[in-house]
């Protein structure tokens, strides 16, 4: 199917963990697995928890993906159907939802399966359900998403370990995802480039927790001497002094 790419910046609803884990792991299986799907629940269980392809690694019980499956389902993004013997099974119906092709809902699945993650590392896990022969034709790929807010940049684009993300996240969830992006982005200046433009920023974070360790430290202290006077007005032996 193809993307359309005329198509303006959509409002996407935010979606929980518990929710994109479910549905990368729908768009994965019927990718990598198409002859067991649709899944049963006890399947979308397994595929949930399990350690390969997955960050974080999880443990969900029934009663989770049912939550997140009866969600996805409000949103249009999952039908439930009934299996031979009457078992009911699910499947994503995302390609009608997103209007996406079949290598940028591959890049979408390991997204919503793993997290923010650099281009490179992007290109290697998602080929394993699309082929991306390189690094060229996934910029290609997550420019035409960005601009329709189905992927967003955490990191300036064009530069080596360039870090993305999908556009689901709740708007503070996102601000974090952007904050730790800028640490390991000056991180890896100082280390392989020594591009002194990341020292500052760096230096502010830096400054920023040491002045929360100090304020946590002298409440600590308050909340000591207090505790020692008390003990002392009883009778008691106080503790000794925090240093």
């Amino acid at each position: 199917m193809a993307t359309d790419s005329a198509a303006p910046t959509a409002a996407w609803p935010v979606l929980q963990p518990n929710e994109r884990r479910v549905l990368g792991v729908l768009v994965e299986k019927a990718k990598t697995t198409p002859d067991a799907y649709p899944l049963t629940l006890n399947a979308l269980v397994t595929g949930c928890n399990q350690k390969n392809n997955r960050d974080p690694v999880t443990s969900l019980d029934e009663v989770d993906v049912e939550q997140a499956v009866a969600a996805l389902k409000k949103l249009g993004l999952v039908q439930q159907i009934t299996g031979s013997g009457r078992t009911d099974k699910y499947r994503h119906v995302v390609y009608d939802a997103w209007k996406v092709d079949k290598v940028q809902l591959a890049i979408l699945a390991e997204l919503l399966l793993r997290g923010p993650q650099t281009e490179g590392e992007l290109r290697g896990r998602a080929s394993r359900m699309e082929p991306i022969p390189d690094l060229e034709q996934l910029r290609t790929q997550l420019k035409a998403l960005s601009e329709r807010g189905l992927v967003v940049y955490l990191s300036p684009e064009g530069r080596r370990g360039t870090i993305v993300t999908h556009g689901f996240h709740a708007p503070e969830e996102l601000q974090r995802q952007r904050l730790r992006a800028e640490v390991a982005d000056g991180s890896s200046s100082e280390a392989v480039d020594h591009r002194p433009a990341s020292a500052p920023r760096s230096a502010s974070l830096l400054e920023s927790r040491v002045d929360a360790l100090e304020r946590e430290l002298a409440t600590l202290k308050g909340a000591l001497a207090a505790l020692e006077a008390r003990l002392t007005a009883a009778g008691l032996t106080a503790p000794s002094k925090m240093e």
